[in-house]
This record gives C-alpha cells, sequence and structure tokens, in this order.
C-alpha cells in the first residue's frame, strides 16, 4: 500500500496543512478515504460546484468540457464563461 501523505511530504512544498486523510472518491455530499472511512464534505474549493461529487447531471458535463478544455486562466476569454456569466 502507498503512503500517500509521505510521498506528498517528498514532492510537494509543505506551504500548508492538511488533513491526515486520503480521499479516493466521493458521491453527493459524501467522500470515502482509502481506509473506507465515510465523511460528510463539508469544504469547498477551488472547483467545487453546489452539485457535489459525482452528481449524474455533472459528470456528463465534466467529461464533455474535458475534451475541449479542462482549465483556462481568467486572463483569457472563453465563449462558456460569458455565456454563463449571461
Amino acid at each position: 500500500m502507498t503512503d500517500w501523505i509521505a510521498e506528498e511530504r517528498r514532492y510537494l512544498f509543505q506551504n500548508y496543512g492538511r488533513q491526515p486523510i486520503v480521499l479516493e472518491r466521493g458521491d453527493g455530499t459524501r467522500v470515502w478515504d482509502s481506509e473506507g472511512n465515510e465523511y460528510l464534505d463539508f469544504v469547498g474549493g477551488l472547483a467545487v460546484t453546489a452539485l457535489g461529487h459525482n452528481h449524474p447531471a455533472g459528470t456528463p458535463a465534466v467529461t464533455e468540457q474535458a475534451r475541449t478544455l479542462v482549465h483556462v486562466s481568467n486572463l483569457y476569454y472563453t465563449a462558456p464563461l460569458i455565456g454563463l456569466a449571461k
């Protein structure tokens, strides 16, 4: 079994603290760690939406979008961004 926390400490800057769990999957408002523990996900962050994890409407939309662009800096324009704002 890979010690992901040790690997993270080996390869990434330690610029902020993390919770001592390794998340593996999510469904709705719940996430599961590498040891099978279940948690309610009360933490919003970058690229997190109100749909939750693995939502049946969100997953196909993200898959389709990933076929074109995954992330674009806000230094550039994109038609989907303008359409969403509209």
